[in-house]
């Protein structure tokens, strides 16, 4: 049966998108590694799902080395460039860095009650993208925080069964000393009677 052709625009459906980010994600990844296999490419790939988690596909070697790669090769490009590109370079940058501030600005004063109507969509998405790395951040170093939490209490339990065991041991060596005809009969102490006491 044949698929009907699908429209490119934003599924609604909270667990359709879900779903569907899965099976095309797995597609991608699988068809960058025949890609890679197939042509000697090197290949990588970053994506960040809509909740901040990352994805990353490196074919040969390591994500950072990759990004080396790309920056070596996006700067070796920028000096093969005329006299005149190269003094723009620098200029572009600051002015790039400055509305990226600027973009920050607006989006803490959103976060702290402002208003977003004085936003474009694009520094809206912009700010998206900045919160869903963030986001990425925050829970990785709480993830990292709780692991270290856990292992804290993991090591305490070790060392609180170890003291538990040492007791235990004293406990048994304690009992061994104990009388043990006299804790079989139930009677703590010998019985003595008292002389004036007369029994009829």
């Amino acid at each position: 049966m044949a698929r009907g052709k699908v429209q490119m625009k934003r599924i609604e459906n909270p667990a359709h998108r879900q779903v569907t980010f899965c099976k095309r994600r797995s597609g991608l990844l699988k068809k960058a590694r025949e890609l890679s296999v197939l042509c000697d490419a090197e290949i990588g790939i970053i994506i960040f799902s809509t909740h901040g988690k990352l994805y990353e596909l490196a074919t040969k070697g390591t994500m950072q080395g990759i990004i080396e790669r790309y920056r070596l090769f996006q700067g070796t490009e920028v000096e093969g460039d005329h006299e005149g590109e190269k003094t723009q370079a620098p200029e572009e940058e600051i002015s790039m860095l400055k509305q990226e501030i600027q973009l920050l600005q607006k989006g803490l004063g959103y976060m702290f009650g402002g208003e977003v109507g004085n936003m474009s969509l694009d520094e809206l998405n912009a700010l998206e993208k900045h919160l869903e790395i963030w986001i990425y951040q925050i829970r990785s170093a709480k993830m990292q925080i709780m692991f270290q939490e856990i292992q804290m209490l993991k090591n305490k339990e070790k060392i609180l069964k170890a003291t538990n065991g040492l007791l235990q041991e004293k406990i048994e060596e304690q009992n061994m000393n104990f009388d043990v005809p006299s804790m079989i009969t139930g009677i703590p102490y010998p019985l003595i009677l008292q002389n004036d006491i007369q029994f009829y």
